[in-house]
């Protein structure tokens, strides 16, 4: 690795809080099931402990925090009064990128959608709100406690929030869900289309291990039926004015501001964030040094609670031959280009490290280019590359 080429990328905030009402079969998010009165404020001061840990430790004071992401867990469970008290401490550890993105995620219930106008109060500048689908039956199988009139209400209340100090919103909905049938899976869309989200995260159910599902799993559509869902809801979504900008992100282009969510492109562009709260995940960037790190936080609420226990769990250094995958693992998610001289600056390697892997991704015609052998060429990957990511990403291993 050449330290030389490194520059220091943007650096953003992931804050986790994991506890749930229930847990979702399909999760495999570090999330607890909720047995008793969640601690507020003993875990708000334990992630802020945890916080200036990491400031100190890889001397991050005179760093800009770029965004700030809650997530879960369903963050909405906290008060508003807790958020509040959370964020001030945090960006009075930091200078600030103007118009900071802070996005708070929530489920749909009556009770949490109340409190958007003072998570807004609080500073939260973006919701995201986890709605999976608009048919009872589906919700049912996914174990959502929500229904689809508190999905709807809770996208309408995020419109009202709009009006004191929330800039956006974002739908989560799945698709590929049991037993789904085309026409389910665009009715779906088409409702949270006509709620209208400036954003929307719609993506395909997975059966992941350690999961409900894995251990008993439904019966999912077959390959052919979810292609098909795929292409008629891209059409949905373009034809209504969301533009695909990640395999799973569209943002909504009649909007006047860029609504596409600025924490998640930092981590498809490999840039740095600190991850605290039980199993958050953290990367950083030491230019001086040429090192990239990963840190991984105690998982367990219990463990992450004690005052006599170290909140980091592990701390890793990552590898030149592994950096290659990391760095592509990500950015080949987006629909944007890239050039070979981003990736010198975000993983402090040298073009010969990856470029016959990218030649070999072109031949393929999985990627295109538009000057192959300069570091301003913009690589992108093509229709066919998205569509069989899994083999480019292979290439790269």
């Amino acid at each position: 690795m050449n330290s030389n080429l490194l520059t220091t990328p943007p650096l953003s905030l992931y804050i986790h809080i994991p506890w749930c009402v229930e847990k979702c079969p399909y999760c495999d998010f570090n999330s607890h099931a909720l047995k008793s009165q969640i601690p507020e404020q003993d875990y708000v001061q334990a992630l802020i402990a945890d916080l200036d840990a990491d400031i100190a430790r890889f001397n991050l004071k005179t760093r800009t925090l770029y965004s700030i992401f809650i997530g879960g867990g369903t963050p909405s469970l906290f008060s508003a009064k807790a958020i509040e008290s959370m964020l001030s401490q945090v960006l009075a550890r930091f200078e600030t990128k103007d118009d900071i993105e802070i996005t708070l995620e929530a489920n749909p219930g009556t009770v949490e959608a109340g409190k958007f106008i003072g998570f807004a109060k609080a500073g939260i500048t973006r919701l995201s709100i986890g709605v999976q689908s608009f048919e009872s039956e589906k919700l049912l199988k996914l174990g959502r406690i929500h229904n689809v009139s508190q999905a709807q209400q809770a996208a309408k209340m995020a419109t009202d929030a709009k009006k004191i100090g929330i800039k956006s919103f974002n739908l989560d909905l799945m698709h590929g869900l049991p037993n789904q049938s085309i026409e389910n899976a665009l009715d779906d869309l088409k409702t949270a289309i006509n709620l209208k989200p400036d954003h929307l995260s719609w993506y395909q159910l997975t059966i992941e291990p350690n999961t409900a599902f894995h251990s008993k799993p439904p019966k999912l559509p077959e390959d052919e039926t979810l292609w098909d869902i795929q292409d008629q809801g891209f059409k949905l979504l373009a034809d209504a004015g969301y533009q695909q900008y990640e395999i799973s992100a569209f943002s909504l282009t009649k909007t006047e501001e860029n609504k596409q969510c600025q924490h998640n492109l930092n981590y498809w562009r490999f840039g740095d964030y600190l991850g605290i709260g039980c199993g958050a995940h953290g990367k950083v960037t030491d230019v001086a040094t040429g090192s990239i790190q990963r840190t991984v936080k105690v998982k367990h609420p219990k463990g992450y609670l004690d005052e006599n226990r170290e909140p980091l769990d592990h701390l890793t250094t990552v590898t030149s031959d592994e950096l290659p995958f990391e760095y592509m693992m990500n950015q080949l998610r987006l629909f944007s280009s890239f050039t070979l001289a981003d990736y010198q600056q975000r993983t402090g390697l040298s073009v010969s490290s990856v470029l016959p892997t990218l030649q070999q991704a072109k031949n393929k015609n999985l990627m295109s280019c538009t000057e192959e052998l300069s570091t301003k060429g913009k690589w992108q990957v093509t229709s066919h590359g998205h569509r069989y990511l899994n083999d480019l990403l292979e290439l790269f291993l």
